[in-house]
């Protein structure tokens, strides 16, 4: 409210807390209010304030709100020991309203709720989304049968796709083997490419096979070595349950795709295995063989890629991350812990989101449930073996795709931009840290900061996933905090509002397949391959959900721009304008870049990465 009431007091001594309660009065309505602050002055006219930020709204529902004065610090660095009781009795509360839940055993933890309103006008949020017209989609509804031909197809995507650029470009070259790589690196889940120096076991290919696709003075062991060969490798999948839509069992692949980096510098698919296990009902696919083959192997694959992209890389890795390390966070750190005032606005909003998700696209009759091929009985599989994948190496940027060997890649916009924007964050967040600890030791004795990572770690992911059990160096802390900052930010836009453009023609990313993969070479014709694609109605009920969840919100906060009140403070101040500068610079050259790409690489542009999972 702006409303200001101004209480004249006797001489108080030293103040070291104010506590508010918002009570109903009979006659007038519950309403909750907000406050910015509170301002002491030991008496009308005196120019010293003591100032006891708040920043939040009250309700009558939560008794007292206990505020203190001062910046940020430390609990080693609390002088007062009622200050100090204070931060535990906040973390207390905390933990009574905040608790965890199992949402699917093996994989991190959730917030344990029933309702939305039990997060209370602190912790949820309004997403003001921009209209789309849907109605055209919606229409299809009822068609719960194949499309008769790629010709159908292309009228209802040129009635919904003739504004979207990429989407268009998608459609003009998704059965061309160079676009086909291209999408593993700068695509909607640029995550799973690795290069690779040694062939998988399981993979029945010979280098007399692939000897054709090479160039003519090397050989498979020579293009091994320089690291030109690169693997994508989906058994993660493998004996993943298949869902049943429309009445009808569809089928799952977990395919092994090779791919070679070219003289030409473009990546190229030169061998795909549909299953994992090798035999003779289990061929190897290759560019040679008959093209309606070649196609639809790399149809599969691409239909794995979907399914690996909305569970693994896209709701575990932003999702599931943010809500673990916010509720994590209110229950371990408290308020006036810097880290805590860091983080907050990066994660708040998960567990809003998450909440809804689990309750409507992940739920019975949602678009898993409906039509995706993984389906709410293979949905717990493969989120729990995705799990028990992960690493913490994975989730840092610079050591992924150095791991990876995408960093150096000429053509890989994906890491080019996230590399610079990780970059930006962690010069941030270590000169945030830097404000606070000064040097390592203050860190191994933040007990808070302690039980922030131990609780993490007791409700993420295993002990083999490589994540810090303890925290012992700044640097530490900063990668981490980094990581999660990333995670929720720049990841998530890179691969939630990409997902329509790549989607849009629906063959270049299947939800699902209606036949099994083919067992023999040379039995698939043009017109069989409708057979295998989605239902008509439920292309276009997964159309409809990727248009809603790739609308950036009008309300939208941009990367590193804060609404809270701690990040007008002096020093923060300085920190916020220096790390917005270096966005912006990085948005600048990628704007000049894109302008010059036939196809632009936009997501990670700064201006345009939404500060948290919103959506």
């Amino acid at each position: 409210s702006p409303h200001e009431e101004n209480i004249f007091l006797a001489p108080l001594g030293c103040l070291l807390l104010v506590r508010l309660r918002l009570e109903a009065r009979t006659g007038f309505p519950d309403l909750d209010w907000h406050c910015s602050r509170v301002e002491v002055r030991a008496c009308p006219g005196d120019p010293d304030i003591q100032v006891f930020l708040c920043d939040r709204w009250l309700r009558t529902a939560d008794g007292d709100i206990e505020l203190r004065s001062g910046k940020l610090c430390l609990l080693m660095d609390e002088t007062e020991e009622k200050v100090k009781q204070q931060r535990i009795r906040q973390l207390e509360h905390h933990q009574k309203l905040i608790r965890w839940r199992e949402f699917v055993e093996g994989a991190p933890h959730c917030v344990d709720l029933n309702s939305l309103s039990e997060l209370g006008p602190n912790l949820r949020y309004t997403f003001k989304s921009p209209a789309a017209n849907l109605y055209y989609l919606r229409g299809f509804a009822g068609q719960a049968e194949s499309w008769t031909s790629f010709s159908e197809l292309e009228t209802v995507f040129s009635f919904i796709g003739h504004q979207n650029n990429t989407a268009k470009f998608v459609q003009a070259h998704w059965e061309e083997d160079w676009y086909f790589g291209y999408q593993c690196l700068n695509g909607c889940n640029p995550l799973l490419l690795r290069q690779t120096s040694i062939l998988p076991p399981n993979l029945s290919v010979t280098p007399d096979m692939l000897r054709p696709f090479l160039p003519d003075c090397s050989s498979l062991e020579q293009e091994l070595q320089t690291g030109n060969i690169y693997l994508l490798d989906y058994e993660v999948l493998d004996n993943v349950p298949a869902n049943v839509i429309n009445g009808k069992q569809t089928y799952l692949s977990a395919p092994l795709c090779l791919l070679h980096l070219n003289q030409r510098g473009q990546l190229v698919p030169i061998a795909i295995q549909l299953q994992q296990t090798p035999g003779p009902h289990n061929p190897l696919f290759l560019p040679s063989d008959p093209g309606c083959d070649w196609l639809l192997a790399k149809i599969f694959v691409r239909s794995a890629d979907f399914q690996c992209h909305q569970i693994a890389s896209h709701y575990l890795r932003t999702h599931m991350l943010g809500e673990l390390c916010c509720v994590s966070t209110l229950r371990q750190l408290p308020e006036t812990h810097p880290l805590h005032q860091l983080l907050m606005p990066h994660i708040r909003t998960s567990l809003q989101i998450n909440f809804q998700a689990r309750a409507s696209l992940l739920a019975a009759d949602g678009v898993f449930d409906k039509a995706m091929g993984c389906g709410l009985e293979g949905l717990p599989v493969l989120l729990s073996r995705a799990s028990d994948r992960i690493s913490y190496q994975s989730l840092c940027v610079p050591d992924d795709l150095t791991e990876r060997g995408v960093d150096k890649l000429p053509q890989s916009f994906y890491a080019q931009d996230a590399l610079r924007v990780w970059d930006a964050l962690h010069r941030f967040v270590f000169s945030w840290v830097s404000v606070y600890y000064s040097g390592d030791d203050e860190v191994q004795q933040d007990s808070e900061l302690q039980h922030w990572i131990s609780d993490l770690n007791a409700h993420g992911f295993n002990n083999h996933s490589g994540f810090p059990q303890c925290f012992r160096t700044k640097a530490e802390v900063s990668k981490f905090v980094t990581m999660i900052m990333f995670s929720c930010s720049a990841l998530h836009a890179a691969v939630n509002f990409s997902q329509l453009d790549f989607a849009l023609w629906m063959p270049n990313c299947p939800a699902y397949m209606l036949r099994p993969p083919p067992q023999v070479k040379g039995e698939v014709m043009e017109d069989d391959i409708m057979s295998f694609l989605p239902h008509v109605n439920l292309t276009c009920r997964v159309l409809t959900a990727l248009m809603l969840l790739s609308q950036p919100a009008v309300n939208f906060v941009p990367l590193c721009h804060y609404k809270d009140t701690i990040f007008r403070d002096d020093a923060h101040c300085r920190l916020v304008e220096a790390v917005q500068a270096e966005l912006k610079a990085i948005s600048d050259d990628i704007t000049e870049r894109n302008r010059h790409l036939a196809l632009p690489y936009p997501y990670l542009d700064p201006e345009h990465i939404e500060n948290s999972v919103a959506i």
